[in-house]
């Protein structure tokens, strides 16, 4: 039996995907960083800036390397990007 909010979860996905992006810059002894949370913000993925594509693969998220990889590009530092893509079905 399905919880109320698994089944809630199922719908969210099944109408659209959505994604907070956040892009945080490091210091001397820390890389930039990139957080990927799902709409309840909970964390889907971490990985460096310097490495998009291998964070992108580890989090099964290669769907949307193109479009992520572009906003990070454009984003500022210490903001959060609401990314919402609609199913292509």
């Amino acid at each position: 039996i399905l919880s109320v909010n698994c089944i809630k979860n199922i719908i969210n996905i099944l109408i659209c995907f959505m994604l907070y992006i956040l892009k945080i810059k490091g210091t001397t002894k820390i890389p930039d960083f990139v957080q990927i949370r799902d709409n309840n913000m909970t964390l889907i993925a971490y990985f460096r800036l310097s490495q998009i594509t291998k964070g992108l693969e580890k989090s099964n998220l290669t769907k949307y390397k193109n479009e992520i990889t572009e906003i990070l590009h454009k984003m500022p530092y210490g903001k959060i990007y609401k990314y919402l893509k609609k199913n292509e079905y």
